[in-house]
């Protein structure tokens, strides 16, 4: 019998569960197929990207809505450090609404477009603004979905040396409401572009991760059920580096998958203190993300006890790529870079959203059904810029 986190095809389908549940657990082989599918690029990918960030002058923006803004903040600070390059996220929300506060007319730029559907207003608007305001821009797209408003934007172009756009892997264009498989794949694809990664280096590090995620889709699958039954009315999502983006990727696929029943936050590991430490109280969950880097750590670690020797939120728990006998230490076992522990923590982040939005009788294929919050987003007006 087939299943997906220990739950039947059969029993999914009747709870409208069955695309979260298959798009979570199939994303390590999505991530194998994206290998393959850059190495059949690569000619391409080259011929666009190498006299690119050749300029040392380059400014990269990654940009996206929701889901994919915050991929683009997890990514942009490990690159910038370990590129060198002038790398920055902003959501396509903050670019449509203020556009010459993150375009610079004349600066080189990148945009690095992340896309589920490639159909969002904020999308198409980000990218006709840039060329628009920015005399060099170039464009890269990542999109989920080969037929989209994106690919008609670049096919009436035409203009390959200016956008290159990439449609990851048949799988990718979620079928559930969350974000899930697509998120991981577009964060996973900029990883490998734009990271100064070795070929080599970069396929065993794909291949170890996704086997570490195959095992903790199944090592997790206890935890995530025994916390969704808990009467958590808060979760709260903390981590510093690539982390702080993943904290808000976390907090807000609770937020979607439980129709906001439960309240969430997410800030960095020292951010907390100053204020947001007020969110915590009887009826909360809080998730502490690790970092590998030796530095980063003690301040990982000094958080972490802190909030347990408060003993206010009813359970502190953390991830961590390394080894420990602490029982509330969910360990992964990667020794790797903190950009690749960014997807198993996704994959506990997705997985506990879940198995949350079940444990309230939820639809996590449409936690909306009424449709006030929609899978792409509708009822935004796009008004015309009027360069001064």
């Amino acid at each position: 019998m087939q299943q997906y986190l220990n739950y039947s095809k059969e029993w999914l389908e009747r709870h409208g569960a069955i695309h979260t549940a298959k798009e979570i657990c199939q994303q390590p082989q999505i991530w194998r197929d994206l290998l393959q599918l850059l190495s059949q690029r690569q000619p391409q990918i080259e011929t666009f990207l190498t006299p690119l960030l050749a300029d040392p002058n380059l400014v990269i923006i990654l940009t996206g809505a929701g889901s994919s803004a915050f991929g683009g903040v997890a990514l942009a600070p490990w690159l910038r450090e370990q590129t060198k390059r002038n790398v920055y996220a902003y959501g396509t929300t903050e670019i449509v609404a203020d556009p010459l506060q993150y375009l610079s007319t004349h600066k080189k730029t990148l945009i690095v477009s992340f896309a589920r559907s490639g159909n969002s207003p904020e999308s198409v608007a980000t990218v006709k603004l840039a060329d628009q305001i920015v005399s060099d821009c170039y464009h890269l797209f990542l999109t989920c979905n080969p037929n989209c408003a994106l690919t008609d934007y670049a096919h009436q172009k035409n203009n390959a040396q200016r956008i290159l756009q990439l449609v990851l892997p048949e799988g990718t264009h979620d079928l559930g409401f969350a974000m899930t498989s697509s998120i991981s794949s577009m964060i996973l694809a900029t990883l490998l572009l734009l990271g100064g990664i070795d070929t080599h280096q970069a396929y065993d590090a794909v291949m170890k991760i996704a086997t570490i995620c195959e095992h903790q889709l199944l090592n997790w699958q206890t935890i995530t059920k025994q916390l969704a039954q808990k009467n958590h009315e808060r979760v709260i999502y903390v981590g510093s580096s690539c982390f702080t983006g993943i904290a808000q990727e976390a907090a807000l696929k609770i937020l979607e998958l439980t129709a906001g029943k439960i309240a969430t936050r997410f800030d960095s590991i020292l951010g907390l203190r100053h204020g947001p430490k007020f969110m915590i109280n009887g009826k909360s969950l809080v998730v502490c993300f690790f970092s590998n880097d030796a530095y980063i750590h003690q301040y990982d670690i000094d958080l972490f006890n802190e909030l347990e020797h408060d003993n206010i939120a009813t359970d502190v728990l953390a991830l961590s790529g390394q080894q420990s006998t602490h029982k509330q230490i969910l360990s992964v076992d990667c020794h790797l870079s903190d950009c690749w522990l960014i997807f198993p923590y996704l994959v506990f982040a997705q997985m506990l959203a879940f198995e949350k939005s079940l444990s309230f009788g939820l639809t996590p294929d449409n936690p909306c059904p009424t449709g006030e919050v929609n899978r792409v987003v509708k009822g935004v007006t796009i008004y015309p810029f009027h360069q001064i």
